[in-house]
Parts: structure tokens; sequence; C-alpha cells
């Protein structure tokens, strides 16, 4: 999978169904390759209740599914 694949996917919050917006970038580990986080471009309206209007990172740890669509995270709660 290439990170262009992974950018056309929706993030979505188990959480609470919302949208989180999209992966602008990825953090990779240097010496094994393997992805630390993504980095999202935040959807307005998931985190205008946290009063954030600025990039945030998801570690991969927090990432459920990867599914055809979606890319499945559980964040907060």
């Amino acid at each position: 999978m290439r990170l262009s694949d992974l950018q056309n996917k929706d993030i979505v919050n188990i959480n609470d169904g919302k949208n989180i917006g999209s992966i602008i970038d990825v953090t990779i580990d240097e010496k094994s390759g393997n992805i630390i986080s993504f980095i999202i471009e935040p959807n307005k309206n998931f985190f205008k209740l946290f009063n954030r209007g600025v990039d945030t990172e998801i570690n991969w740890n927090s990432i459920t599914k990867i599914g055809e669509d979606v890319i499945l995270v559980k964040i907060g709660l």
C-alpha cells in the first residue's frame, strides 16, 4: 500500500463515528522502517470541539482497522 492510497481514505473515530480529517504525512522509524504515526489535517468540524485548527498526530497504536474506504481509529473518551 502506498501513502497516496492512505491519503484517499477517511479517518473515522470509532468512539463517536466522526470523520477526523485526512492524512497529509506519516512519521516513520528510520531504523525499522515502520510507521509510527499519521499526520492528520483536521476536519474543521471535528477539531472545532477541541479548539484546534492545526495538524495533529495519530499514533499507529490508535489505529484499529484499515479498510477499503476508511481508517478506523480510537482516540479520546
